[in-house]
């Protein structure tokens, strides 16, 4: 196959597949083993989804009721991309006997349109408009693995982990903030096996596209020109936006400028040494050839020396979500919260900084108790082995809803303890 992320090959026969898939999906449900014909990106999902402990035969879970659903969506930044992916996709989904789905960056879906029947059917297993249809509880799904991965996926029948889904085919694709690179959610297209075509891959593709730039052309323009943005939350290298250049940034240039970004003082070059290296054999000289290789990629005019520090205000999200948790807006802060800061950094004041955001944030998370927050949490990849917010979620949430939350706590704990 020549694009591993497209579901079907040219001339492969949709039924010979459905049932190759089914009996992989049987074997590796209750053996654990991948066989042929699974894909590389669906083997991947399918251990995740297991490691999470998603039973193929559930159905996800509805997180949004109606009153909280409205609003949220139209604060939602999506919000703005819906006229275009309307128009883009709406007559294809009617006409074509198809939904389209619009999912946030947690998996929950926030538009389900499309064919009345279509609808009805999906009903049944609860693709509807405020369930969370994440990997992490639905299992192998397109919108669920396309935020997984970052990328655009199809997913064919028996690919899906839930076995009430399988009847299915979907294509997805990611959304990201077109300012800081950050994840939205993602666009999907689901329906039966007339989707199980490169061309619904390419399609989602080219909506997700036109989507970003729709909102591009709706983010109102820097007001301060001297003004840099820094994301380096859920990424090992950070985006800086600058002067209306955007930059992806070394993980060594990543650690520098989040060392200076919390220090706008400026620090001495031992000062910086001691904060970004773990080994105390690393010379000053190493350091200096580092800084000056940044200095060329953002111009000579954005750092200084002695001390070194950056030269204008610089708004980073790690900041954005520590404001917010000091103002008691913790819905606000997880909100922002797109992961661990610089999740494969070992520099030493990357590290402090990553472990004090995450543990403030889960600490006033618990201390909040509302289950949908702390289910936002346990169900990110940063989350799912979170035993203290499991146990929360778990004593937040109605009576009739804690047997399975409950049982994904005992196996944390034995897994903690062994």
């Amino acid at each position: 196959m020549t694009d591993p992320w497209v579901a079907l090959a040219a001339g492969t026969d949709p039924g010979e597949r459905r049932g190759a898939l089914r009996r992989a999906h049987d074997v590796f449900t209750s053996a654990g083993h991948l066989e042929r014909p699974v894909r590389a990106v669906v083997g991947a999902s399918w251990r995740r989804s297991a490691r999470a402990r998603v039973s193929p035969d559930d159905a996800p879970a509805v997180e949004l009721a109606p009153d909280e659903l409205g609003p949220y969506r139209a604060a939602h930044p999506l919000a703005r991309a819906m006229p275009v992916i309307r128009e883009l996709m709406g007559a294809y989904a009617t006409d074509g006997e198809h939904l389209l789905a619009v999912c946030d960056a947690h998996g929950r879906l926030l538009w389900v349109e499309g064919h009345t029947a279509a609808r009805r059917r999906a009903g049944l297993m609860n693709f509807v408009e405020g369930a969370r249809w994440a990997e992490s509880v639905a299992g192998t799904n397109a919108p669920g693995t396309a935020i997984a991965v970052d990328r655009p996926v199809q997913v064919f029948a028996a690919e899906h982990f839930l076995r009430p889904v399988q009847q299915w085919t979907c294509a997805a694709a990611p959304l990201h903030d077109p300012r800081t690179g950050r994840m939205l959610g993602a666009v999907d297209i689901t329906g039966g096996d007339r989707l199980a075509h490169p061309h619904s891959l390419a399609f989602v593709q080219a909506v997700a596209r036109a989507a970003e730039s729709q909102l591009a052309l709706l983010t109102p323009p820097e007001s301060d020109v001297e003004s840099v943005r820094l994301t380096a939350l859920g990424r090992d290298e950070a985006l800086l936006v600058a002067r209306g250049r955007r930059l992806r940034l070394s993980r060594r240039h990543s650690e520098i400028l989040v060392a200076l970004a919390r220090r706008p003082e400026g620090l001495s070059g031992d000062e910086l040494l001691v904060e970004l290296y773990e080994d105390e054999s690393v010379t000053p000289v190493t350091l200096r050839a580092e800084l000056s290789r940044l200095r060329r990629l953002l111009g000579p005019d954005l750092l200084d020396s002695r001390p070194y520090r950056l030269a204008v205000p610089v708004d980073a999200d790690f900041d954005t979500v520590t404001r917010r948790l000091g103002s008691g807006a913790v819905a606000a802060a997880l909100g922002a919260y797109a992961g661990p800061l610089l999740p494969g950094s070992r520099a030493p004041a990357v590290v402090r900084l990553r472990r004090r955001i995450s543990e403030q944030l889960r600490a006033a998370l618990i201390a909040r108790a509302d289950p949908g927050l702390l289910a936002d949490w346990a169900y990110s990849p940063w989350g799912e082995e979170d035993l203290p917010v499991w146990r929360a979620l778990a004593g937040a949430v109605p009576v009739d809803q804690r047997a399975a939350l409950l049982a994904r706590v005992r196996g944390l704990d034995a897994e903690q303890r062994g």
